[in-house]
């Protein structure tokens, strides 16, 4: 050993792997030539650069960057650019596979052993086929080809770790991210997906896998989201994807009696999917027996927290697609049958995180010309005890909507019953707002000059930025900055100052001069609101709606 090796000599520091004398002697004498190699050159360079900086690393061009990326984008893991004659190989290689594991099937059916070689070999042919998922641009070919039919027919075979192997290759094609690469082959590949009725496929297959089994388990998770691409692609597909039994199989996975895990989220999260923008799986649901199934899940939240993020996101979807159901006027009924009214009024009192999604599903049941029945019921349940309290003071404790949120659905909720309520109901609903000295009146003014602050900021906002936009798309911007609460708000207001005693009328007057407000301003956000109605109900029900709030205008 020279000086310089001396000088360059480090001790081997402990290694945080085994060392090198744990392994083979033979790797240990391979190693060692290379290792004295480096050291030399490392010496080498030390004599050389003593004293002076070390060069910086080389730039790489803009070119050869390209070039760089341009090849990892297309290496397959052969290492070879996936054009239409390598995919062809691909798939008849995997036809042939398929083909000679069937053969060998029904020639040898009670002799795994004649026939396991094909299967490891067809198994191997899905796995390099997945490479395509990498080219959506090929998918056209892989549908003229037929590969996608000889795809949906491995999901009946015999033996699960095909059919799973099937599930990934399918989800991997399907991923979103990839489809909006290549908007031709998505379209194709989705469509012939649809054609071959794949979800009626996927859920004979899911029948039959067993959740206890980790492969199997994650293959009834990638058929969810194979299912969510096709939906998130095409929304359209949502009412075929129920219709061919989806909806059923996911109540059937939220009843059974085992402990929460990744795939139940996944099912409320497709059951919320399907029912979100389609009339048709909305009434399917309630058809089904859904409305049943879905209280009865959540019924647990009444007393219980979620245990974990994932698990509260699950109680959330639950809420949100019962919210989405009751738009159905059928499920507002099935809804009050299966005592709905009760179970929310239940998770309000019990002060749990459900019950802001509780307060969510009120206001839909409530809400419209169907919430009729629903109105009444609540009131004979001493529902006011529950909302007015709520009204009153907006809980800071376990609250996962904004204020505004919170603030919005319990006026929404009032406003829906003294809309809706007849007889003694609506004289007990009236009657809240004059007790403890008209405190409800009070609030309500209170909220009335919020959300007149938020609507003047709104519209200040809207001109400061020369909003150029048409008048449904301003009027769309002053709703949602606070303009659709505060019609609610003045819409409570109008309803107990002309049915109410004339003390509420003679408070309102007398607070609004106190703060500088008008009840020229109510009328005017008043008829505003009569004039845009939308499309909830009837046409019969808007205009005696129209008529009902003019009235109420005049009389005030």
């Amino acid at each position: 050993m020279d000086v310089g090796e001396l000088l360059s000599f480090k001790p081997t520091p402990t290694p945080k792997r085994p060392n090198d004398e744990d392994s083979d002697g033979s790797e240990d004498e391979i190693s060692k030539p290379s290792k004295a190699r480096r050291m030399a050159l490392k010496n080498d360079r030390t004599s050389q650069l003593k004293g002076q900086t070390l060069p910086k690393e080389p730039m790489i061009t803009d070119k050869e960057r390209e070039d760089i990326l341009r090849f990892v984008e297309t290496e397959t893991t052969e290492g070879e650019v996936l054009d239409d004659t390598a995919v062809k190989k691909l798939v008849l290689n995997f036809e042939k596979k398929a083909l000679k594991n069937r053969e060998m099937r029904i020639k040898f059916p009670d002799q795994p052993e004649k026939f396991m070689e094909s299967e490891i070999d067809l198994h191997e042919a899905l796995q390099e086929l997945s490479a395509v998922a990498t080219v959506p641009d090929e998918y056209p070919l892989l549908v003229e080809l037929k590969c996608i039919n000889s795809l949906l027919e491995l999901l009946s075979h015999d033996n699960t770790d095909i059919s799973t192997k099937v599930v990934n290759l399918l989800q991997e094609l399907t991923d979103v991210d990839i489809l909006h690469e290549s908007e031709e082959g998505a379209e194709e590949l989705i469509k012939a997906l649809a054609e071959a009725d794949a979800p009626a496929l996927l859920l004979h297959n899911l029948a039959r896998l067993d959740e206890q089994v980790p492969d199997e388990r994650d293959a009834v998770h990638n058929t969810l989201g194979i299912i969510e691409n096709i939906t998130e692609f095409r929304p359209e597909l949502c009412h075929e994807v129920a219709k061919q039994g989806f909806i059923q199989w996911i109540l059937k996975r939220l009843k059974l009696k085992v402990p929460f895990d990744g795939n139940k989220l996944y099912a409320t999260e497709i059951l919320s999917i399907l029912l979100q923008n389609t009339p048709e799986n909305r009434k399917l649901l309630g058809e089904l027996d859904g409305i049943d199934v879905l209280l009865q899940q959540l019924a647990f939240y009444k007393r219980h927290d979620p245990s974990g993020a994932e698990e509260q996101e699950a109680m959330e979807n639950m809420f949100d697609t019962l919210c989405c159901a009751l738009m159905e006027s059928s499920n507002r009924d099935r809804f009050l049958r299966g005592e709905g009214l009760q179970l929310m009024n239940l998770m309000l009192r019990e002060k749990k995180m459900s019950r802001n999604g509780s307060l969510k599903v009120l206001d839909h049941a409530l809400a419209g010309p169907d919430g009729k029945d629903n109105c009444n019921k609540f009131v004979d349940i001493l529902g006011l005890r529950t909302v007015f309290p709520l009204f009153m003071k907006t809980p800071k404790r376990k609250r996962l909507l904004t204020v505004d949120q919170h603030e919005e659905h319990v006026v929404s909720i009032i406003a829906s019953m003294l809309r809706n309520c007849q007889g003694s109901q609506r004289q007990r609903l009236l009657a809240k707002f004059t007790e403890n000295d008209l405190e409800k009146v009070d609030r309500l003014l209170e909220l009335h000059f919020k959300y007149m602050d938020k609507v003047d900021r709104t519209e200040k906002e809207m001109e400061l930025n020369n909003d150029d936009s048409d008048d449904d798309a301003q009027y769309l911007k002053r709703l949602s900055g606070g303009l659709f609460t505060l019609q609610l708000i003045d819409r409570i207001i109008l309803e107990v100052c002309t049915a109410g005693p004339s003390s509420i009328k003679q408070r309102v007057q007398h607070v609004l001069s106190l703060r500088g407000g008008s009840l020229k301003i109510i009328r005017h956000v008043m008829r505003e609101y009569a004039g845009n109605l939308g499309d909830a109900g009837s046409e019969e029900w808007r205009q005696q709606e129209q008529q009902h709030i003019l009235q109420l205008v005049d009389k005030f």
